[in-house]
C-alpha cells in the first residue's frame, strides 16, 4: 500500500496506546480499500466515504483492542452479526493471539470476510455464514457484537457458544441503562467501560458481562 493509504491511519493508534507493525498498518489500509470497493456492489455498510470509514468503522473497532488485551492475552473470540468484519477483522489483524470467528446470516458479507482473510493473510480469521443459533463450533472465551441486538437478546442467543469462564463484550454507543436493566438475573454486568474513539465525537462504551455465579 502507498503512504497515501497508510498515513491517514497513523493518528489513530497513539491515542489508544497501540503500536502496530508496518505490516499491520498496511493490512488495515488494505482492509478499508477492500471494504470500500466491495461496498460499491454488495452494500456491506451504509458508510460510503473512505474518511468516514476510518473514523466510524476502523477507529471505533481499534478502540476495543486495548480493553480486550487487558482482559486476556489470547483465546477464541466470536464476532456475532459481524457484517463486513467489524470488529472481527480489526481484532484478528492487530491481535494474532486471538482466533477470531465472524458469523453473519448474510452470505455476501461472510464471503467478503473470507476474501479479507485471504488478502490480508490472516490464518486466525474465519467466517461462518449462518444464523447464530445454527453455528457449530467449540465454545468461545469472548463473544462480542457491534450493533447486533439488545443486550438481553445478544446474551440469550449466544449463551450456548460461551465457554465456562467466558465473557461477553458488547460494543455500544452511550451507556444502555435500559438494556442493562432488562437483563435477566442470570447475567451479571461486571464492568461498563467508556471508550474514547480518535476522531469520533460520539459516546462509545463496552458492556462486559458474564453468567452470574450460582455460588
Amino acid at each position: 500500500m502507498t503512504a497515501e493509504a497508510t498515513d491517514p491511519l497513523q493518528g489513530l493508534f497513539a491515542p489508544l496506546g497501540l503500536t502496530p507493525s508496518a505490516a499491520q498498518v498496511e493490512a488495515l489500509a488494505k482492509y478499508l480499500a477492500l471494504l470500500q470497493r466491495w461496498n460499491a456492489t454488495y452494500n456491506l455498510t451504509a458508510v460510503r466515504e473512505l474518511e468516514a470509514m476510518r473514523s466510524q468503522h476502523l477507529a471505533d473497532c481499534l478502540a476495543v483492542v486495548p480493553p480486550l488485551r487487558h482482559h486476556a492475552q489470547g483465546g477464541r473470540l466470536l464476532d456475532v452479526g459481524s457484517g463486513g468484519g467489524l470488529p472481527g477483522v480489526v481484532i484478528a489483524t492487530l491481535s494474532p493471539e486471538w482466533q477470531v470467528t465472524c458469523v453473519d446470516a448474510v452470505g455476501k458479507k461472510m464471503a467478503f470476510v473470507r476474501q479479507v482473510a485471504g488478502a490480508l493473510a490472516l490464518p486466525n480469521l474465519r467466517a461462518e455464514h449462518c444464523r447464530i443459533e445454527a453455528l457449530k463450533a467449540p465454545r468461545f472465551d469472548v463473544v462480542t457484537s457491534r450493533a447486533f441486538a439488545t443486550l438481553a437478546d445478544f446474551t440469550r442467543l449466544t449463551r450456548p457458544h460461551l465457554a465456562s469462564e467466558g465473557v461477553w463484550m458488547a460494543m455500544k454507543g452511550r451507556v444502555p441503562d435500559h438494556e442493562i436493566a432488562a437483563l435477566p438475573a442470570a447475567i451479571e454486568v461486571f464492568h461498563v467501560e467508556p471508550l474514547a474513539v480518535p476522531g469520533l465525537d460520539a459516546q462509545r462504551c463496552l458492556v462486559w458481562m458474564r453468567p452470574r455465579s450460582l455460588a
